[in-house]
């Protein structure tokens, strides 16, 4: 099968071994694939958790027709539309955990718009509501709006109950379209006074959860604009892995700072967040009412010009590889 893996130069598109289902596992014949931005890094060389090195396929999120299932597979046969998040999906064929395996709902979704959920919706979900412990009628800012996550981020926000819903984008063509996706107020996070307009919208009281996307370079300003006893959630680190901390002002707020990722859970956590994800979202999902806009599609053959506008940072939502 043809795949997109991690050369020594980059990309490089070759044909390697059709992957075989483990018992738990289900093998899907691939027809498009989201880009993420742990892809960049794999492709150039590095490792994100267990998946990298040279020969990887890359792709953490795709879609299509399930080929074949393991022996413990249930609920999953082949034939069957799905959408599915794991490791291997610039590719004609991959494998993922059982669990990590949903199905296309019936209302004439494509396999692109498929492929463009996955890893928002369980990325979002956990974060605003498993960690972040969003209530109804409360403030939420998401640093990073306009990338896919963040697109999701607010949408899920707005359908919980959030009272108000904040999104930042460092482009201001980006951030006038935020609010086609359920947020309030758009801000510039390179503004230096944003979180006085942060306090300004929510009365001097300060937002009650920050979805942080951005991290270094917005750290002490999340501080400065969460309420007391607020929430941040670091889910990425696209402003810097390292940074300056207010830790006075961290502990005269009391604030609750969370870190989350994918890489460390073990594969029960995952299918317990995934099974969360379903049970609270897909009512949602197939009524239509949760979506994200693609930016653009590419031939599985130009995986790395896909990747290449991704890391232009030019694009609003999904970056989709057609297989």
């Amino acid at each position: 099968m043809k795949a997109a893996v991690v050369g020594e130069k980059g990309i490089e598109i070759r044909d390697v071994p059709r992957p075989e289902p483990k018992a738990n596992e289900v093998l899907v014949r691939v027809r498009a694939a989201g880009l993420n931005r742990a892809e960049l890094a794999v492709a150039a060389g590095h490792r994100h958790g267990a998946v990298g090195g040279a020969g990887t396929v890359i792709g953490l999120e795709w879609s299509g027709e399930v080929a074949a299932v393991g022996a413990e597979v249930k609920g999953v046969k082949p034939g069957d539309r799905v959408m599915c998040s794991g490791s291997g999906g610039y590719a004609e064929y991959a494998v993922c955990d059982w669990g990590r395996v949903s199905p296309i709902p019936a209302n004439n979704m494509t396999f692109p718009q498929a492929a463009t959920l996955p890893v928002a919706l369980q990325t979002m979900h956990d974060a605003l509501v498993s960690n972040g412990r969003l209530k109804s009628g409360e403030s939420v800012l998401i640093q990073g709006a306009s990338s896919g996550v963040g697109l999701m981020g607010l949408q899920i926000a707005k359908l919980k109950g959030a009272q108000l819903v904040i999104g930042t984008s460092t482009s201001a063509e980006r951030r006038a379209r935020l609010k086609e996706f359920g947020a309030d107020l758009a801000l510039d996070s390179r503004d230096a006074e944003w979180p006085d307009a942060v306090a300004k919208a929510t009365g001097g009281k300060g937002v009650d959860l920050i979805i942080d996307q951005v991290s270094a370079s917005v750290a002490n300003q999340n501080l400065k604009a969460a309420a007391v006893l607020g929430r941040i959630v670091n889910v990425g680190r696209l402003g810097g892995m390292k940074g300056e901390f207010d830790f006075d002002l961290h502990a005269m707020k009391r604030i609750d700072y969370i870190g989350v990722t994918f890489r460390t859970r073990s594969l029960d956590e995952v299918r317990a967040i995934v099974r969360r994800m379903r049970e609270d979202l897909w009512d949602a999902i197939e009524a239509g009412k949760l979506h994200l806009p693609i930016d653009r599609t590419f031939p599985l053959e130009e995986a790395a010009a896909a990747q290449a506008h991704m890391r232009a940072n030019a694009h609003f939502g999904k970056i989709v590889l057609t297989i």
